[in-house]
């Protein structure tokens, strides 16, 4: 018997991001992956007009099974993707956030997948596969960072120095085979927002899994830094990365090459 395909479930978390996940379902549909099974989104809080536009009968147009969920209360950004794949039987989970884009010329699924597939020498698997992230200019965006230690803080910030080392990937666009997600058990929902990205890359390297960027794929991502701009953006920011300052996954990985 030949070996089935591997499929893949997208999870999608939108918090008041109504025309966005329009945007983004209908780049999906035009480049939907023999692979992509079903797409779940979940909406964090109530979005009256984005539930309406998505009912039957345009729910069932889809080339994928649609399943839309609503929260009875917000959750934070891993809780709720967590929550989106609870034992999800597809062979490969994507994490994409509703303020990507996916770019007409060049949609990132075959090479995310081929990345996502490949084994690393000498006995890693790849843990996560990720695209290039560019901004509205076409410029590359930092989505690819060494662990953010006080000291690495201050080299990026003050220094202006370049990254030394790939140790976590920006989560707003991330393949993850099933095994993997369910050998580290998806994100810790402790980080209510903001580096729980990191931290679910550090656990995925400690276990023996391996970053992989798809150099083919590229995404573009309009997301902004709201803890720039709201205080309470910025004490979850600090309250997060605080807890990742004490955490014990933070200072293993460190070690790790």
């Amino acid at each position: 018997m030949p070996t089935p395909p591997p499929t893949l479930v997208i999870s999608v978390v939108s918090h008041g991001h109504g025309q966005q996940v329009q945007r983004l379902l209908g780049q999906i549909a035009d480049s939907a992956p023999a692979q992509l099974r079903r797409v779940v989104l979940t909406l964090n809080i109530p979005e009256p007009a984005l539930a309406l536009a998505l009912q039957p009968p345009s729910a069932n147009s889809w080339p994928f099974t649609l399943e839309i969920r609503h929260n009875p209360h917000p959750q934070g950004f891993g809780a709720n993707h967590n929550q989106a794949l609870a034992d999800a039987p597809e062979d490969w989970l994507c994490i994409l956030n509703p303020d990507v884009s996916l770019l007409p010329e060049q949609p990132p699924w075959e090479a995310l997948m081929a990345a996502a597939t490949s084994a690393a020498p000498p006995t890693a698997n790849v843990g996560c596969a990720y695209p290039l992230q560019v901004d509205t200019q076409g410029r590359l965006q930092d989505s690819q960072r060494q662990a953010p230690t006080p000291i690495a803080l201050w080299r990026r910030r003050v220094l202006r120095q370049p990254e030394q080392r790939t140790d976590w990937v920006n989560g707003a666009c991330m393949v993850i085979p099933r095994t993997a997600w369910q050998q580290v058990g998806g994100f810790d929902t402790r980080y209510f927002m903001y580096c729980e990205d990191v931290d679910l890359c550090l656990r995925l390297r400690l276990a023996g899994w391996q970053l992989a960027a798809a150099p083919n794929a590229k995404v573009l991502h309009q997301g902004t830094r709201a803890s720039h701009r709201q205080w309470q953006h910025l004490r979850w920011h600090v309250t997060s990365l605080l807890r990742l300052w004490c955490s014990p996954v933070l200072w293993r990985a460190l070690w790790l090459k």
